[in-house]
């Protein structure tokens, strides 16, 4: 049962921290909030948990923040400005696979005890990155003109429906892209089949408990 309690804290909250950045430091909020949130999703993934009987990989939550930041700024500023922030977390991600892999080829002293874990962490990060580079910016770009084009149809109207629409079509996309690059010849296809399956469905419960959220950055504006 802990790793539900986790899992719903954890929801909440990075659901608030986008809410507070925004807040706080408007749309400049939302764009170091989406840094932080692809380093911090591409590290979680390596770890997998079982959650509401379900096994998945986690970083499904903070990954889907990020689908929540496009909507906010694509909602209350502009499709280019939302496009931006998908820019930003690319190269952010770019970035910090090139400046990791090369820190983890220093030989490390003798007083060093951390340097292994590093490694081990970094070291699959390549593969994991770069999943998560052609994933995200297939389906992060998908979200932002779906998004635009349902607000351009629609004006104001159905927010509830242009957020969940845009961002369960686009996380189906990012699933697929993903889970089929990160995982094919690490695990078996019975538990990428798995994490697939739970990682859409937790996806999914995401997008829609994010939708108070988008209303809620609306008024804030």
């Amino acid at each position: 049962m802990i790793n539900e309690i986790l899992w719903i804290g954890l929801l909440l909250s990075s659901f608030l921290i986008v809410i507070f950045a925004y807040k706080l430091f408007g749309l400049t909020g939302l764009y170091v909030w989406t840094a932080v949130a692809v380093i911090l999703a591409n590290i979680q993934v390596m770890k997998t948990i079982q959650v509401f009987g379900l096994v998945t990989a986690m970083g499904n939550v903070i990954y889907s923040s990020l689908f929540l930041v496009t909507d906010i700024v694509n909602e209350n500023h502009s499709k280019k400005d939302a496009q931006k922030a998908v820019w930003i977390g690319f190269f952010v991600l770019i970035t910090t696979t090139i400046i990791m892999q090369i820190s983890i080829q220093f030989i490390p002293d003798e007083s060093d005890f951390l340097s292994q874990h590093i490694t081990a962490i970094f070291s699959v990060l390549p593969r994991i990155a770069f999943a998560s580079l052609v994933a995200y910016l297939i389906s992060q770009s998908h979200d932002v003109w779906f998004f635009a084009k349902l607000k351009k149809r629609h004006k104001k109207r159905y927010l509830w429906l242009r957020n969940n629409l845009s961002t369960v079509t686009s996380q189906l996309l990012d699933n697929i892209i993903f889970t089929l690059i990160a995982f094919v010849g690490v695990f078996s296809w019975n538990i990428i089949g798995q994490i697939f399956l739970t990682s859409f469905i937790l996806k999914v419960i995401v997008a829609a408990c994010d939708t108070p959220f988008v209303y809620l950055a609306r008024k804030i504006r």
